[in-house]
């Protein structure tokens, strides 16, 4: 191989059609011109319950585009079909970058997963932070002037980004109690990753008349693209792991997905449940700054979302309600505080139906989590409908490495269990059990002024207090004074 890493590149281009709208109904034809001459086409869709309105149709560009990113390392060019804003190509070429870095670092160097063939993988002695930069260069119709396509927005509407998962449950309980107009928004998956969401999503449909929901085939656009990319190994259809192989920030499909319905209604707020994660620094791997693959529930890019808002919905703001505090805080608020939205939980990578009720596995990654953070709070976990064998294995089975969570993380819901099978003793970890204040990573004036009082308030009843972060450690800090 000589001096240089394993060449990954597979398209000359990767082309996307202008979407067409019928009814409720739109597609986009993703062509992928390949190096060896050959072609390959996916046809990418999005349904609705209602008729689109045809001046969304920026946003749904948009949306088609957000999957492709994922492949910037790989192909020459991104060819779009259509016209776009220069707001909009500065947003695709700034998440571009931002994807590929992320990509190259967490999926191809830290990978987790044996979908890569071993001629391809690059030699970390040798990478350059030019190597983690996107190879594609985006090619448009027509670079045309921004323009507002949604005016006013009502500040006291918010849209959760909904899935079945703690974050999401919890973010819709504390809007609805502090008197928000609440849409619990779902991207229904056409594959078996809807089971999650389904317990939720029908409780939802059934007591909140704003619920929402958007059918897309993207997740077997992601695996098609596996077939075509030329370093996965053929049979990967067959390999099973608990991390997506490649691709990462899947939230960007959705944000922009869901946009025509946050226009249509004129919703004010769009939350995405993300959590506290504990990045003290930037992260860099042998010189490429990259963000752990969890960008998009950083702050960073709410912020950079928001100035594309400003451009295009004015008035909408993009932020979490729980970026201060950590999972097993939330957790703990949601089945203390909201009961009956806990039991619609379902955080599983392989839940199934039993008769009429979805059952989680009870063994994946996510699973042990949910089981650590459940028997920390001490609560049951059969809230959940996890059996009985599990819960019992759950102490035989468990181990600091099958659990991907923060160290701290982890460490303090173990001091809160107590020895118990595997369960190691441990010291306490205290800021995991408080409240962050942080401008960088978690900066609570990022919520908007009008709410920020209550929604810190009920997260102050479950906490022990404030931290904040001073020479890479988080201290206690005196209570926070909310204007």
């Amino acid at each position: 191989m000589g001096n240089k890493n394993p060449d990954m590149i597979c398209f000359s281009s990767i082309e996307l059609t202008n979407p067409f709208i019928k009814k409720n109904a739109v597609q986009s034809n993703v062509v992928l011109k390949k190096i060896n001459g050959d072609e390959s086409k996916f046809v990418l869709r999005l349904k609705y319950e209602k008729n689109l309105n045809n001046d969304f149709l920026p946003f749904l560009r948009l949306a088609f585009c957000m999957p492709l990113l994922n492949y910037g390392l790989f192909t020459k060019q991104f060819k779009l079909d259509f016209s776009i804003s220069k707001s909009d190509l500065i947003l695709l070429n700034g998440l571009s970058k931002v994807f590929s870095r992320d990509i190259f670092v967490n999926k191809i160097l830290r990978r987790r997963t044996n979908y890569i063939l071993p001629d391809f993988l690059p030699d970390e002695k040798k990478v350059k932070p030019s190597d983690a930069e996107s190879k594609a260069v985006f090619k448009v119709t027509k670079i045309i002037s921004d323009e507002l396509i949604v005016k006013n927005t009502d500040k006291n509407s918010c849209g959760v980004l909904s899935s079945g998962g703690k974050e999401s449950l919890l973010t819709y309980g504390m809007l609805k109690e502090i008197g928000c107009k609440v849409y619990p928004l779902y991207i229904n998956e056409s594959g078996g990753h809807w089971r999650t969401a389904l317990t939720a999503y029908n409780y939802h449909k059934k007591n909140e008349p704003n619920t929402g929901r958007v059918w897309t085939n993207v997740d077997r656009f992601y695996v098609f693209m596996l077939d075509n990319l030329r370093f996965i190994r053929p049979d990967h259809r067959k390999v099973w792991a608990d991390t997506y192989p490649i691709r990462l920030c899947i939230f960007p499909f959705y944000i922009f997905s869901l946009l025509p319905l946050f226009a249509e209604n004129k919703i004010g707020n769009l939350l995405i449940g993300s959590e506290f994660d504990d990045l003290r620094t930037k992260p860099s791997f042998n010189g490429i700054e990259h963000y752990y693959g969890v960008y998009d529930q950083h702050q960073d890019y709410d912020s950079v979302m928001k100035r594309w808002y400003d451009k295009r919905i004015k008035g909408l703001n993009q932020w979490s309600a729980l970026r201060n505090v950590s999972g097993l805080i939330v957790e703990r608020i949601l089945i203390k505080r909201y009961p009956k939205l806990a039991s619609l939980q379902r955080s599983c990578h392989s839940c199934h139906f039993e008769k009429d009720k979805i059952v989680p596995c009870g063994s994946c990654s996510k699973c042990m989590g949910v089981l650590l953070f459940l028997l920390a709070n001490k609560a049951d976990p059969k809230i959940m409908n996890f059996k009985k064998v599990s819960i019992d294995s759950f102490y035989q089975n468990v181990k600091s490495s099958n659990l991907r969570l923060d160290q701290d993380e982890k460490n303090q819901s173990f001091y809160l269990i107590g020895k118990k099978g595997n369960v190691p003793l441990v010291e306490p970890v205290t800021h995991v059990e408080q409240i962050h204040i942080n401008k960088y990573t978690c900066d609570h004036k990022l919520m908007p002024d009008h709410l920020r009082k209550k929604i810190i308030g009920i997260l102050e009843q479950y906490t022990t207090g404030y931290c904040t972060l001073k020479n890479k450690k988080w201290f206690s800090s005196e209570k926070l004074k909310i204007n």
